[in-house]
């Protein structure tokens, strides 16, 4: 096993949407809707515009893990006064793959390209499988996070 890594692309992108539905329903995601329409608009818009980044994990041609951090600014505040912010996403490794490693070098990857960016902090909603991993890298919760669905 020769496992290497590099960025997404255009290319990439119908297996980049199913690893990502994949990791939806594996984290326990149950609507039924069709996502595919709405994840290549949104990949296409933001590749393009530079404010979406994955590097993907392969063994030979077949991807095995993803990643991804979308960059979007709010007014800078104390804890990130860039107002720059990197949400990570599409962590996703090959159930065939894990604890190897890969998911770290992942991350390492990505929280990269948003200290490049120039963000100030990387934020995550993280499943229960990820949190160890995130915990471990230095991320820390924050219990104020709330959602309102609309």
């Amino acid at each position: 096993m020769n496992i290497t890594y590099r960025k997404l692309t255009e290319n990439d992108l119908d297996e980049f949407i199913r690893m990502r539905i994949v990791q939806l329903r594996e984290e326990g995601a149950t609507e039924d809707i069709d996502l595919v329409p709405a994840l290549k608009d949104y990949y296409h818009r933001h590749l393009s515009d530079g404010t979406f980044v994955s590097w993907l994990a392969l063994d030979g041609e077949k991807i095995i893990g993803t990643s991804g951090m979308s960059f979007v600014e709010k007014p800078p505040y104390f804890g990130c006064p860039t107002g720059r912010i990197g949400l990570l996403s599409s962590m996703f490794t090959d159930p065939d793959y894990r604890r190897r490693g890969i998911a770290k070098e992942l991350l390492d990857r990505v929280v990269s390209e948003a200290r490049s960016y120039g963000c100030g902090t990387v934020q995550i909603t993280a499943s229960d499988m990820g949190m160890k991993l995130y915990s471990a890298y230095g991320f820390k919760s924050n219990g104020n996070f709330m959602q309102y669905k609309l």
